[in-house]
């Protein structure tokens, strides 16, 4: 061969629109093994990983292709002049059990959504993230649904394995909640701060007719009647005011 292996499928790699598998390239290199073309594509991958270049070639749906890291899609998308093709949310929702539950039926998805799901279902078809996979032995023979390789390339997955786990999310979801927050009742200005509930449990104990404890109204009495030396005789001054000058 008069070209190195390695170059011959890079140049391939760069020219295919599409990720391209070993039995892809095999097709076109039929002298070169499958074994051969699978350890020249490591060799690849590991090169333009330790480059540090702008791309790299990333193994998505069992398939190899040059892709532009993440942080670099705002200039590629600014330079198209195009905005990126956004699912709804009910797209979404319907892709995610499709995946999740996949070979599913429509009957399984509409219980799970609430909703008919038959729009969405064509939707996904045209944009080729869902494939059929056959029909259930069922009255009818209704369809049945599962995600497809271009599913893998645009979530930038090596497998269906590679999808998040449930528990995985669970726990992240776990781990985002607030902690119930207990907001506390300040006094009046003068007085002590009392525990939630004491007052009400105060006067449910003494019952609706019940007076003051004991020796508390009698302190009050006492308190409220002024004694001999603090009471005024008639036409002495009163405390703090000016005598008047006859």
């Amino acid at each position: 061969m008069p070209k190195s292996l390695k170059l011959i499928i890079e140049a391939l790699l760069f020219a295919s629109d599409k990720p391209l598998t070993a039995r892809d390239i095999h097709a076109v290199l039929p002298d070169a093994t499958t074994q051969e073309i699978t350890s020249a594509l490591r060799v690849l991958k590991y090169e333009f990983e330790a480059l540090g270049r702008s791309f790299s070639l990333k193994e998505v749906a069992d398939a190899y292709q040059f892709r532009s890291h993440g942080e670099y899609g705002s200039y590629i998308l600014s330079m198209y002049q195009s905005s990126p093709s956004r699912l709804s949310r009910a797209a979404l929702e319907t892709l995610a059990i499709i995946a999740y539950k996949q070979p599913v039926l429509k009957q399984e998805i509409e219980r799970l959504r609430g909703v008919d799901s038959g729009g969405i279902l064509k939707m996904l078809l045209e944009k080729e993230l869902i494939r059929i996979v056959g029909r259930k032995e069922l009255p009818g023979r209704p369809l049945i649904y599962g995600t497809s390789k271009k599913f893998l390339e645009v979530f930038d997955l090596k497998d269906l394995d590679s999808l998040p786990k449930v528990k995985e999310m669970k726990a992240l979801g776990s781990d985002e909640l607030p902690e119930p927050q207990h907001q506390e009742i300040q006094p009046p200005p003068g007085e002590e701060p009392q525990a939630h509930g004491q007052e009400t449990r105060e006067k449910t104990e003494a019952g609706p007719e019940a007076g003051p404890p004991a020796g508390q109204g009698q302190e009050s009495a006492a308190e409220g009647t002024p004694s001999p030396e603090e009471n005024p005789s008639p036409g002495d001054p009163l405390p703090g005011s000016d005598p008047q000058t006859e």
